[in-house]
């Protein structure tokens, strides 16, 4: 894979891929998130991703959203546990436009009274909207569960209450705490080159003070199965069965990565899929999923079906994994499973948002983005003896846990 990174003195790094499009992507990824905050700034970092918009010392919030829109392009960001990212996609004419904005929203914002009060509301608003969604919250709920008294299990947006009492003190700390410069990627894919866009990185960023971060995460010790259920009065039961998986550095990650798509990933033909909705006609909301962080992991398998429904769906589940565990794959099967994830891949590399995004994500994590052939050699050098042990280790019903609404 070929792309340009370089870093800034201040310890900002700089990553960029040039592809011939009319239309560029830019982001900046900080790796800082919810887990980084105190019991007392849960949804901080949350807050802050939505109030950085909301005036500079140039602009008002009107400005800052049209600065980009008035051109074609749209701004955004977000944040989960470990990161917070603002990113752009633009027509490719205007990268000067977007650097400078980034660099007057991350160094000038002012974080006006006025628009903490609004922006307060409408993250409250998120909250109850939230709550209302019982197949996105089991997930949160869940996390808190099997990270119970951690701040990793802790909900992202935080709670009413602690939204209510941010000031713009406790943004600034949190910022000057966490945002180190040594934790900032600024990444782009898009139609100039690798030179020019360290240029505008230099030109726009070099003058932030240096901020090497001193600190490191609390890590996660412990775990024991847990199984909790829920009165909710929904017309579904839904389920969340799933435990502690590995971190994004441990040697066994792509093959985790493999077996998940192989028992309830992204396609229709996927184990689970087959046996609940195919097979059984029992569900139709239904995914496998395996989270990655920094020093720990989470793997997790959700279900929505009606309440008569539940006891045979968690019965076939186990199932599966009992398959997996006990069953070594066969040639055509690991065969097709690899295949199939290859091509998931390099489909998800086609879209230059989520490439740019990666390529930020990766720099951020292991200072590289291993190209498609370096992947593809990892993945195609998984056993189906790896796939069975790592069945054994992380799907382990002694450490599953189990979360249900009904």
């Amino acid at each position: 894979m070929k792309y340009f990174s370089d870093q800034l003195p201040n310890g900002i790094r700089v990553v960029h891929q040039f592809v011939d499009s009319p239309v560029a992507h830019c982001g900046i990824i900080i790796n800082t998130g919810s887990r980084d905050e105190d019991l007392q700034e849960q949804g901080l970092a949350h807050f802050i991703e939505h109030t950085i918009f909301k005036g500079t010392l140039k602009r008002k919030s009107f400005h800052i959203l049209s600065r980009l829109e008035d051109v074609g392009g749209e701004l955004n960001a977000y944040t989960t546990k470990e990161e917070t990212a603002i990113h752009a996609s633009f027509l490719a004419e205007y990268y000067e436009r977007t650097m400078e904005l980034f660099s007057d929203i991350l160094i000038n914002s002012t974080f006006p009274d006025q628009e903490l009060k609004k922006e307060k509301d409408v993250i409250i608003d998120e909250i109850n909207s939230y709550n209302d969604s019982p197949s996105e919250l089991i997930f949160d709920d869940f996390e808190e569960l099997i990270f119970e008294g951690h701040p990793i299990g802790r909900n992202i947006l935080g709670t009413p209450e602690n939204v209510r009492g941010f000031t713009r003190d406790d943004i600034r700390r949190f910022m000057d705490r966490n945002y180190n410069t040594d934790q900032i990627v600024i990444c782009s894919v898009g139609n100039v080159s690798g030179k020019r866009f360290f240029h505008l990185a230099q030109r726009y960023f070099s003058h932030f003070p240096g901020n090497q971060r001193s600190f490191s995460r609390p890590k996660f010790v412990g775990n024991s199965a847990k199984t909790k259920t829920v009165e909710k009065e929904t017309f579904q039961s839904h389920c969340l069965i799933g435990g502690l998986a590995y971190d994004v550095f441990h040697a066994d990650r792509i093959g985790l990565v493999l077996l998940n798509t192989i028992l309830g990933g992204q396609s229709g033909n996927s184990r689970l899929n087959l046996a609940l909705r195919e097979r059984n006609g029992i569900a139709y909301n239904l995914e496998s999923s395996y989270t990655a962080y920094s020093d720990t992991g989470t793997i997790t398998i959700y279900f929505g079906t009606d309440q008569v429904n539940l006891e045979k769906a968690i019965s076939l589940i186990k199932r599966e994994i009992i398959i997996l565990q006990d069953r070594l794959l066969g040639g055509i099967q690991i065969s097709k499973a690899k295949k199939q994830l290859v091509g998931q891949l390099a489909m998800s590399q086609e879209n230059h948002e989520d490439l740019m995004l990666t390529l930020g994500k990766s720099f951020l994590t292991y200072n590289k983005m291993d190209g498609l052939d370096v992947i593809y050699k990892k993945i195609n050098e998984i056993t189906p003896t790896q796939i069975r042990n790592i069945a054994n280790e992380i799907l382990d019903f002694g450490k599953l846990s189990m979360l249900i609404y009904k």
